[in-house]
């Protein structure tokens, strides 16, 4: 048993992507407005390979928010674990599931991005807490985005797998509760959650009930 299976995620799962901000100021700022309107899950997401900026940007995060909200690294164990994170996130192409259990221990969430049911049912046999699955929509936040998988995608996905469930990709306000109601336990947001953060996160947990 690892430790996050007991917990149930929250219905928004928010995205803090390094590459929208002009500038590590403006990300902090959108964390800070980000957990004012009530996010209690989030993962920073940085692509630009530098781990020691990520991990200085990771620290102020923690710094931050202290034990207000849950943190998610994506991608890096390693970095989850030096900037005292509550878990990891890995996609395809990652360190697999059980190597990146193996650098955070039980006690850490972990969560795997998957595409289609192959992925999925892959996921399912791993030590994961949860499993990521999309893109549900189109969306810009990926240079080379996998193919889109709809709603029915999101249904598919929820008969393969009794994990948490967290639908991504191109959601929106206003799609987020189709897509809650396909079978997905949370979404997870980017885009949509820019521009204004504090009043972004108030209306989807509104929408999302």
């Amino acid at each position: 048993m690892y430790g996050f299976l007991i917990m149930t995620l929250p219905r928004l799962y928010a995205i803090l992507d390094a590459s929208v901000f002009q500038d590590a100021d403006a990300l902090i700022t959108a964390a800070k407005e980000l957990a004012a309107g009530g996010v209690t899950l989030l993962q920073y997401r940085n692509k630009s390979g530098d781990a020691l900026l990520m991990l200085d940007q990771a620290r102020e995060l923690k710094w931050l928010l202290g034990e207000s909200v849950k943190l998610i690294m994506n991608d890096r164990a390693d970095l989850c674990l030096a900037a005292g994170f509550d878990g990891v996130h890995l996609g395809q192409d990652d360190l697999s599931a059980d190597g990146a259990r193996s650098v955070i221990g039980p006690n850490l969430m972990l969560g795997v991005s998957t595409h289609n049911p192959a992925q999925v049912i892959a996921a399912d046999q791993t030590s994961a807490d949860y499993i990521a699955i999309g893109p549900v929509f189109a969306t810009s936040s990926k240079a080379n985005p996998d193919p889109v998988i709809g709603i029915d995608g999101v249904r598919a996905a929820r008969l393969l797998t009794r994990k948490p469930l967290v639908a991504i990709g191109g959601i929106t306000r206003a799609n987020c509760h189709g897509v809650v109601d396909a079978g997905a336990d949370s979404v997870a947001v980017i885009s949509d959650l820019i521009w204004d953060p504090r009043k972004s996160v108030e209306e989807f947990l509104r929408a999302l009930g």
